[in-house]
């Protein structure tokens, strides 16, 4: 099967995990939608996400709309390759997608959810996975309608874990390079024939929430399980932290939970550098109980 003509709606680091599996396979998007480039980073520096910066490394078109208005919808038509879009890819994009734009493409929208759907579904799968200690995980690729995460289940698998709980980071890594190989499958399968759209239960449907920033507050006089949890889910973002009783915010970078306990290992006081948990409770100006 020659290259299809399809555009990649995503914009974190996860999404160009799939992007560089379809091109390794001979699939490279002809349009990449992502967010617009924001200020980030301590000095605020204006940057492109990460979907956008491999656009421009890869020199594949791109647009970067605010929302998705009529005028981007009738643009993303008008830049069409010659015989139509087939299908579009949306993973980790962070819009809705209106009905005019889902269903543009021939195909319809094809869209990877790190979770086995109808479970997790919602912002926040992967994490929302480590919070509620479900081990079992996996990929879905989903048809996608005007629902969140409701559509036709064309293929899903679950990935076999080494190891659990761990974290958000690597967990991500993990099913985004399994949900591009699923997503390749599913593609040849469907231009093949050999896909059939299957109707999720819905009642058996469960939701991740939406993270937030103060999330990432730990209490330590609560279950070590839950803040041990929580450390492993927010890692990267929105992070983990504490504040000392002189009110010092202090970020748990990595920690373990031993015979029921939770034992943070490594730490960032505020404005100073990554130490050993250890190191910190030695320092007298920083220092708290427990």
């Amino acid at each position: 099967m020659e290259n299809p003509s399809f555009a990649f709606f995503g914009t974190p680091k996860a999404s160009t995990i799939v992007l560089k599996v379809l091109k390794e396979k001979g699939f490279t998007p002809a349009l990449i939608v992502t967010a617009p480039d924001r200020a980030r980073g301590r000095k605020m520096i204006v940057t492109p996400p990460p979907v956008g910066m491999w656009a421009k490394e890869n020199k594949v078109e791109m647009i970067q709309p605010e929302k998705i208005t009529d005028e981007v919808i009738k643009d993303i038509k008008e830049k069409a390759p010659k015989g139509g879009w087939d299908f579009f890819v949306v993973f980790s994009y962070g819009y809705i997608l209106p009905k005019e734009l889902l269903d543009i493409p021939k195909h319809g929208v094809l869209n990877v959810h790190p979770s086995l759907l109808p479970k997790l579904r919602g912002a926040s799968p992967i994490r929302g996975a480590i919070l509620n200690y479900e081990k079992e995980t996996g990929v879905s690729i989903i048809l996608l309608d005007e629902k969140m995460d409701h559509g036709p289940i064309l293929a899903q698998k679950k990935i076999e874990l080494d190891k659990w709980p761990m974290g958000a980071i690597e967990l991500e890594e993990k099913l985004s390079l399994f949900g591009g190989e699923l997503l390749f499958k599913t593609i040849e399968d469907l231009f093949s024939g050999n896909v059939t759209p299957k109707e999720q239960n819905h009642n058996k449907a469960t939701f991740s929430k939406k993270i937030k920033k103060e999330d990432g507050l730990l209490d330590l006089s609560a279950s070590a399980r839950e803040n041990f949890l929580k450390i492993k889910a927010y890692e990267g973002w929105p992070g983990t932290y504490f504040f000392t009783d002189k009110g010092v915010r202090v970020k748990v970078t990595d920690a373990v939970l031993e015979n029921g306990e939770l034992k943070i290992t490594r730490v960032v006081p505020e404005g100073r550098r990554e130490m050993s948990y250890e190191e910190f409770l030695k320092t007298k100006t920083n220092a708290c109980e427990t």
